[in-house]
């Protein structure tokens, strides 16, 4: 079936749910899109579950006091289920099982957060060489180069160090543009021979977790709004929800119709709508 170019207001009336997407979608790198606040509480007037599917390496909290900082409604949305959360899940249950000391763990995240580790039987490192577990929840590739990237995780990468990698995007938004992600790092430690567990969009972790807070809701009646093929529409589709990508924001910002196609059929994801942006006038 081929996807539909139609709009947010549409297809509000044809999903039971909404699974949406935060950078490219809501946000860009500098701050909330200008209706994006507007349109999520129009479309939460429909009463209908609104989760939004991050591929923040952050936790939950910090997420939703951005969203509330940059406008957003915290009644407008069940929760952020980033992949940071996610992860800490699967941590929390690793940390079950260990003995003696904390772990030490390289945590690599933007704004110096460290939620995806507190309360866990971790402790923080300052370099990968001195880590028995690294944790890549986030990029700096806006200030580092891929090359400072090899030279720290090699020495970790040759005592075959476990890496988690809580946010699989391989490229993020930044107030200067594009950078590569903490996804395109953990690529390299695989290049470097490292072993790389990977939590987020699109493996099904994330999306499994999605299914349990929506409930009894069909997944064909879930619909996932990102901006990445992927990602959002990979994972989406993977996970047997109905899945739309905005046109004119995000990764593929003014990318038309026919080419947002095209690369979703050269994923082998499937696509049922594109939608001009996440606007409820547009």
């Amino acid at each position: 079936m081929r996807a539909t170019l139609t709009t947010l207001r549409d297809l509000a009336d044809q999903y039971d749910a909404f699974l949406i997407d935060q950078f490219g979608v809501l946000l860009d790198g500098a701050g909330a899109y200008e209706n994006a606040p507007r349109t999520l509480s129009e479309l939460a007037k429909t009463g209908k579950p609104i989760v939004i599917l991050s591929n923040s390496g952050k936790r939950a909290a910090p997420n939703e006091a951005r969203l509330t900082r940059l406008g957003f409604a915290r009644g407008d949305y069940q929760t952020v289920l980033s992949s940071g959360e996610a992860a800490y899940r699967l941590l929390s249950e690793m940390g079950d099982d260990r003995r003696g000391g904390a772990t030490p763990v390289w945590l690599h995240a933007r704004d110096g957060d460290q939620s995806a580790i507190e309360g866990l039987n971790l402790r923080s490192v300052a370099s990968a060489s001195e880590a028995d577990l690294l944790i890549l929840a986030g990029s700096q590739g806006d200030q580092r180069a891929l090359e400072w990237y090899r030279a720290e995780l090699t020495p970790a990468a040759q005592r075959a160090v476990p890496c988690y990698c809580t946010n699989p995007d391989l490229e993020m938004l930044t107030p200067q543009g594009k950078a590569f992600g903490a996804g395109r790092i953990a690529a390299l430690y695989e290049e470097l021979g490292g072993r790389v567990t990977y939590i987020g969009k699109p493996y099904p972790q994330i999306y499994q977790i999605a299914g349990q807070i929506l409930g009894q809701i069909a997944p064909r009646g879930v619909l996932c709004i990102g901006d990445s093929p992927a990602h959002d529409v990979l994972g989406g589709a993977g996970a047997g929800f109905s899945t739309a990508l905005v046109r004119d924001t995000g990764l593929h910002a003014g990318a038309d119709f026919a080419h947002l196609q095209e690369i979703c059929e050269g994923l082998g994801a499937r696509l049922d709508h594109v939608i001009p942006a996440f606007d409820w006038e547009s």
